[in-house]
């Protein structure tokens, strides 16, 4: 047992995910467990591989794993290529980065387009690489919807479109690690592949599940890829889930636990969903500005709805400033990442958070800065709070 003192009130988890766990899923998962060979497991598990669906806005296969996103990245890889393919990867930041690492190590050949960590995937680059590709021997495209580690987000509907201008098949694969149930994902309209994802962040879970929505395209590639491949075998997965069963075991509390946030989406609306994030990014950087600090995200076209990177002065440790914040306010702030370490602090607003969690992350931030001294303006939590005052003014005067 800790000698520490007990620290009144809640803690403020603002980090980009695992983000906080809601009341109505933790009660859902604290189910006893079932027989995952039973009927009432079978139920459940028809639910919840068809209500999943409606998240990544597809009618094709969504694969569940027990794993983190990283065994959904591995699984896009194994079952669709072979040693020694091409793909073109974009350093959107550090999992971009970490991908490609993967499928380096798989024996794959990645054309890693640079950027310097402050935008997301532009189209054109990735359009320009598939139109040299003469012989077509490119065989995926993988992006980072949203990159947690810069708050950079890439338009995945304009890079399918440079890749149906380039006439190129190859796949296209998106990590949605961050992005899922936060903001707007479209599998089947913007034409990707395989969409890969985690339950910890917008799902408002646990980590411990991983996702796969796999195309008839990404199917079809998954017969002749010749990457070895057990675990995270699809064919295996989806015989066994036709029946609402799983190859191996489950994770039976975290399904129980999806299930929920599943329907927890739905009753607030997936467009309000989103609505509600953009409205907290836009807030947290309307706070930035004001304390005279600088958004790492540098063009507003790939702001991110998920979380803001904060760089910061000159002469000053990012990492030491989250320890004051932590240490005074017992408020978690995101590291920065690789390249990033010490330069950046990253405001997580994202999963089940409402305006004045927002407002009390941002003021903490604010008193943080202050403590800390850290050069800044006072007044970013005024011109937050009046932002969102606005937004609510109509919606008052609605419900009057």
């Amino acid at each position: 047992m800790s000698n520490e003192p007990r620290r009144p009130g809640r803690h403020f988890l603002q980090i980009p995910g695992p983000t906080p766990v809601p009341e109505r899923i933790l009660n859902a998962m604290s189910m006893q467990i079932l027989d995952h060979r039973g009927p009432q497991f079978q139920q459940l598990g028809l639910r919840v591989l068809s209500s999943i669906k409606s998240i990544f806005k597809t009618a094709s296969n969504v694969i569940i794993f027990p794993a983190s996103g990283t065994g959904a990245w591995e699984a896009a890889l194994v079952n669709t290529l072979s040693p020694g393919d091409k793909i073109v990867m974009v350093e959107t930041g550090q999992f971009g980065t970490l991908w490609k690492v993967m499928a380096e190590r798989m024996g794959l050949v990645v054309d890693f387009i640079p950027t310097d960590w402050r935008t997301g995937a532009e189209a054109g680059a990735i359009e320009q690489r598939l139109r040299q590709d003469k012989d077509k021997s490119i065989k995926a495209v993988c992006v980072v919807h949203n990159e947690t580690a810069t708050g950079c987000r890439s338009h995945i509907d304009e890079i399918r479109k440079g890749m149906d201008a380039a006439g190129h098949p190859a796949l296209l694969m998106v990590d949605t690690v961050s992005s899922l149930a936060s903001m707007d994902l479209r599998h089947d309209e913007w034409g990707i592949d395989v969409t890969v994802s985690g339950s910890q962040k917008g799902l408002m879970l646990p980590p411990g599940l991983s996702f796969t929505a796999v195309s008839d395209k990404a199917l079809a590639a998954s017969k002749t890829a010749k990457l070895p491949r057990a675990f995270w075998n699809w064919d295996d997965m989806i015989s066994n889930n036709a029946n609402g069963f799983f190859p191996y075991t489950p994770a039976t509390g975290l399904l129980y636990g999806l299930d929920e946030a599943i329907r927890m989406l739905h009753e607030e609306g997936l467009e309000n969903v989103f609505i509600r994030h953009e409205r907290h990014a836009e807030a947290v950087r309307r706070a930035v500005r004001g304390w005279g600090l600088e958004v790492l995200c540098r063009d507003p076209k790939y702001y991110s709805p998920v979380v803001t990177s904060v760089m910061m002065p000159e002469g000053h440790n990012a990492d030491a400033f989250r320890k004051v914040v932590l240490e005074t306010f017992n408020m978690s702030l995101g590291t920065g990442l690789n390249k990033l370490a010490g330069k950046v602090f990253r405001i997580g607003h994202l999963g089940d958070t409402n305006d004045l969690t927002i407002m009390g992350a941002l003021t903490g931030v604010e008193m943080g800065l202050e403590v800390a001294g850290v050069p800044h303006r006072k007044g970013g939590v005024a011109a937050a709070m009046d932002f969102l005052a606005d937004v609510a003014k109509p919606v008052a005067a609605k419900a009057a």
